[in-house]
């Protein structure tokens, strides 16, 4: 650090960047229940479960039917705090050892939520939520149950189903160095903030899917909450072909993902893109872009170097948001050239957007995914005057907030990938050397809540759609993720839309010793967070099982690509192609 304040750097300030009436009153037994084998396990859930609560009735599930890419990537370089942290988990210590933070949490298989506004993303109302062996059983007013069930208060509160983050990375190796969180800390810190699950990024093994699956797998045996897994396609040939079929008919991952930036590293070209483009229509798999044009970057970035800017600020100078905008438009051209959904992650510009809503107005399924951190952060601090007098303010972040509330963008994720002070620090003399990452998975569910729904920019349903539902949907875990139904899996926040939170390193429970929202107060705050029926969070104490989280497979052929065999028929039939000729014999 004497090197940093030395330089007076101070990175620190660099961005890491409806009512009831008389309703009859329901009664619950809950004693053991016919066909029923099954013991509550301490670190996961049962044995076996009753097919009742999971069998969902026709009728019933008709029903419940730049900013430059800076933000969402980069760069946060800062001091911890000269006080005394209380971070969960400290990077020096252990998953069990003492310290660690690691409390039972609550063995009680039986819950009753309540007294709360039950909301979906197709409704609201007042209801009570009883939960067993990790499952809700009934969503109803007035149940009753026994003495053996614990009851929540959620009077005068929402009770909705627990976010799930699309896009996150725990325990990635980059740049010769790893995050500091992990599949427990990372985990722990989004249960805290109301996240219940999350979909991790499996990076292959000098190209293969297999080997980099195996190492994601290891990784999160460590894991508190469920997750699920993307894949990244860095190239393709006929084994990465074959892997990706055994990826999707085996291990349940339906989505892949292609780089068009980090030249040299991660990025692919247009042919492989369309390789994969192809290969993921004919199994029902989406493909994600992370689209910049990555050519242009790198000469970019060895333009800053060569007018002397080495510092942050040369990172959103090399990749202007008209770069993002060029990405976005190839890569949704060549998926339509393909007739494929896509999925574009981290849209942080209003390039990339607009070229968004274009498609989407003409009919392409495109799935755009801004982050928090773009919706609410820009790009200025990273002029800070230690640096240069200059400031920069993008002002993308509302022009995002608008795509997300009138439906140009659909959820939001965080791309959660953080490093701490001194291994950001390893770029103090070279902005392409900081490792690039921000946080958000335990800031997420508050910051969208303050930012967009006491703005009034969306409803509380929007709210659950949109950090929640529509993320379960598009990768066809819905409705057992992303529900307040009978059969879904319980989880679930109660949200209290009167109480406030302050974000600061010292209390959030990232390994991370900085917090690009650092000092962030808002309103709307989770106070219980129940994840696979166990509480987990509660009166601002985490109670978090180490190897608790389960892997959700995730089928193919999701929503997104009802009628593309129709669109591709109508297609060939349109070609009026070939044309039978006739030879001419003179």
């Amino acid at each position: 650090m004497s090197i940093i304040r030395s330089r007076r750097a101070s990175f620190a300030i660099a961005i890491q960047a409806i009512c009831t009436g008389h309703e009859p009153v329901t009664s619950i037994t809950t004693g053991a229940r016919e066909g029923r084998v099954c013991a509550f396990l301490w670190a996961g859930r049962c044995a076996s479960k009753t097919e009742r609560a999971r069998s969902f009735q026709t009728h019933s599930m008709a029903y419940h039917f730049s900013l430059s890419l800076s933000l969402s990537l980069l760069l946060f370089t800062c001091f911890p705090s000269n006080s005394q942290s209380n971070q969960f988990c400290k990077t020096e210590i252990g998953i069990g050892e003492v310290g660690c933070g690691i409390i039972s949490s609550s063995s009680t298989t039986k819950l009753l939520i309540k007294g709360g506004t039950v909301v979906n993303a197709h409704h609201q109302e007042f209801a009570d939520v009883y939960v067993e062996d990790g499952i809700i059983v009934a969503v109803e007013p007035n149940l009753r149950v026994g003495d053996d069930v614990k009851v929540i208060d959620a009077t005068g509160k929402y009770v909705m189903p627990g976010g799930i983050d699309p896009h996150a990375h725990l325990a990635m190796e980059a740049m010769n160095t790893e995050t500091v969180d992990d599949f427990f800390s990372g985990q722990a810190a989004a249960l805290a903030g109301g996240t219940t699950m999350h979909i991790d990024f499996v990076i292959p093994v000098n190209g293969s899917l297999t080997t980099g699956l195996r190492k994601y797998e290891e990784k999160a045996k460590k894991s508190c909450m469920d997750y699920g897994f993307h894949m990244v396609i860095t190239k393709f040939d006929d084994i990465v072909s074959r892997d990706m079929e055994i990826m999707v008919k085996e291990k349940g991952i339906n989505s892949f993902k292609f780089f068009l930036a980090y030249k040299g590293k991660l990025m692919v070209n247009d042919e492989l893109l369309l390789e994969g483009l192809k290969r993921c229509k004919s199994l029902g798999a989406l493909a994600m872009v992370h689209a910049e044009n990555g050519d242009a970057v790198f000469e970019g970035q060895k333009r800053m170097i060569q007018l002397g800017i080495t510092g942050p600020e040369g990172h959103a100078l090399s990749r202007p948001p008209l770069l993002e905008g060029e990405a976005t438009a190839r890569a949704i051209r060549l998926a339509g050239f393909v007739n494929t959904p896509l999925y574009v992650v981290h849209v942080m510009s209003i390039d990339a957007m607009e070229e968004i809503a274009k498609a989407r107005k003409s009919g392409q399924r495109v799935i755009g995914e801004p982050v928090v951190s773009g919706l609410v952060l820009d790009d200025s601090r990273l002029w800070d005057s230690d640096f240069t007098t200059a400031s920069k303010a993008s002002g993308h972040g509302k022009a995002l907030q608008g795509a997300l509330s009138n439906g140009v963008l659909q959820l939001v994720g965080t791309d959660h990938c953080v490093f701490n002070s001194t291994q950001k620090a390893f770029g103090i003399d070279d902005f392409r050397k900081i490792p690039n990452g921000v946080n958000g998975i335990e800031e997420r569910m508050h910051l969208v809540w303050d930012t967009m729904v006491e703005s009034g920019q969306i409803s509380v349903t929007d709210y659950v759609r949109v950090t929640s539902t529509e993320c379960a949907k598009i990768f066809n875990i819905y409705p057992r993720k992303g529900a307040i139904i009978a059969g879904s899996d319980a989880d679930i926040i109660i949200l209290n839309p009167h109480s406030s939170f302050e974000i600061n390193a010292r209390s959030h429970h990232s390994r991370t010793d900085t917090n690009v929202y650092e000092g962030r107060r808002g309103k709307g705050k989770v106070e219980v967070t129940i994840a696979g029926g166990r509480v987990v969070w509660e009166n601002n104490e985490l109670k978090v099982v180490p190897g608790s989280g389960k892997y959700i497979k995730m089928a193919p052929f999701s929503y997104l690509f009802n009628g593309i065999d129709r669109a591709d028929a109508s297609y060939l039939s349109s070609l009026n192609a070939p044309v039978n000729r006739f030879k001419s014999t003179a």
